[in-house]
């Protein structure tokens, strides 16, 4: 019933366009919105040009970064609240190397800020700390 990662973390919606001032939702609610607003901004030209030697935007890198931190808040939500259904259907490896290779392309180029990613902190050292 709420878009949350765990009791210290819970996310309102907002688009900046249709909904101005962020809104407690459930979290099907939200990740409905979220999904149906990454598409729009896929979607526009203006954002992610699709023509050879159309400039993206000087924006880009901070709609990009937005896009991801809030891609994030979906992976937060799971873990936190769903993991034991993700277990008991036996999907955990998948979902762990989904994140993975999610959490290492952020983190390579920098595209979410540490803060934003404390919901998921200890899961983040054990993923890396596998590879060294």
């Amino acid at each position: 019933p709420i878009m949350s990662a765990g009791p210290r973390y819970e996310y309102h919606w907002a688009d900046g366009t249709n909904i101005k001032k962020p809104i407690k939702c459930s979290a099907p609610k939200y990740i409905d919105y979220l999904m149906t607003w990454v598409q729009d901004q896929l979607d526009d030209e203006t954002l992610f040009p699709s023509k050879i030697g159309v400039p993206f935007p000087k924006n880009f890198m901070s709609v990009a970064k937005t896009i991801l931190k809030r891609l994030f808040r979906v992976y937060a939500h799971i873990y936190h609240q769903h993991f034991d259904s993700v277990m008991r259907l036996q999907e955990e490896a998948h979902l762990n190397t989904s994140f993975k290779h999610f959490i290492f392309f952020v983190q390579e180029f920098s595209l979410i800020d540490r803060r934003e990613l404390a919901p998921l902190h200890e899961l983040i050292e054990k993923l890396g700390s596998k590879d060294r």
